[in-house]
């Protein structure tokens, strides 16, 4: 059974806000690597350039991570609002 994609076939949902608020954050994505092993969570730059670059489907534990280190909710990471 194919794995579920996006409309335009991306596999998240979270790459462009990713991206975005890492920016806005001034992290490069080593740095934002290094703050979520901090946090216990492993991830390295290259777990998220594949999301990024939406080549990686993002896991629920990773979701979690994401929201948790960038400070937003879950639902602002996966449609880009406050829920």
């Amino acid at each position: 059974m194919p794995k579920p994609t996006g409309a335009s076939g991306e596999k998240n949902l979270v790459s462009s806000r990713l991206i975005e608020l890492r920016r806005q954050k001034g992290l490069s994505q080593r740095d934002l690597a290094h703050k979520l092993q901090l946090a216990g969570y492993d991830m390295d730059k290259n777990v998220i350039t594949r999301i990024e670059t939406n080549k990686r489907y993002v896991t629920d534990i990773e979701l979690r991570a994401l929201s948790q280190v960038l400070d937003v909710s879950y639902t602002y990471l996966i449609d880009g609002t406050e829920g």
